[in-house]
């Protein structure tokens, strides 16, 4: 079975039930499988280390976790209008898979969550693309053949999956968000599938 990485940081558990949904989008592809993974919270100062298994969620990702993988979806929540700083420590931290190609030719995609409609979505997910294009990813987006791209009223970009969680932090998606995170999961897994056959 083919493996898509679903790696993300989530504080208030938003980003991590849109994870879940984008993982069940790749399992409707017959022989791909997701890999649900998160990055370590960080602090300016350290009392102690992080364990080395988080208490709960999905096991902290690996390097062998980006080796293996045949596509990626990368995400966070916004930070004003940017990528929250662990994602972004765990990135700055990938120079020697950067230097190897380890994710260069394979698809990725992003998703995010904010407390409002205009809390920096789009520019969040756009942020969490440019460091895949420089690592060679082949970025993929929720096209408008997607019928609930069209009629949300609350989440869901052609730049990525995305969830409003609302003044009361609702970290459950609205069901058109979820529908596009399935799908963009399943898009991910689709061409994913199509680049190993080819090759």
């Amino acid at each position: 079975m083919g493996d898509i990485l679903v790696l993300y940081y989530s504080r208030g558990g938003s980003v991590a039930r849109l994870a879940r949904q984008i993982a069940r989008g790749v399992e409707e592809v017959p022989g791909m499988q997701a890999r649900l993974r998160s990055v370590p919270p960080v602090a300016t100062v350290t009392a102690r280390a992080a364990p080395p298994v988080p208490e709960d969620g999905a096991p902290y990702v690996e390097p062998q976790d980006l080796a293996e993988c045949s596509g990626l979806l990368l995400g966070s929540p916004t930070r004003f209008g940017n990528m929250a700083a662990p994602l972004k420590h765990f990135i700055d931290g990938l120079g020697a898979e950067w230097a190897s190609g380890t994710l260069a030719g394979k698809p990725a995609a992003v998703f995010t969550s904010t407390a409002t409609q205009h809390g920096g979505q789009e520019s969040t997910l756009l942020s969490m693309q440019i460091p895949l294009l420089h690592h060679g990813c082949l970025i993929v987006g929720i096209p408008f053949t997607e019928p609930q791209l069209n009629t949300t009223r609350s989440g869901g970009t052609p730049y990525g999956a995305s969830h409003v969680a609302g003044a009361d932090d609702e970290p459950e998606p609205s069901d058109e968000e979820a529908a596009l995170a399935r799908a963009l999961g399943k898009r991910v897994a689709e061409i994913a599938q199509r680049l190993t056959t080819a090759s």
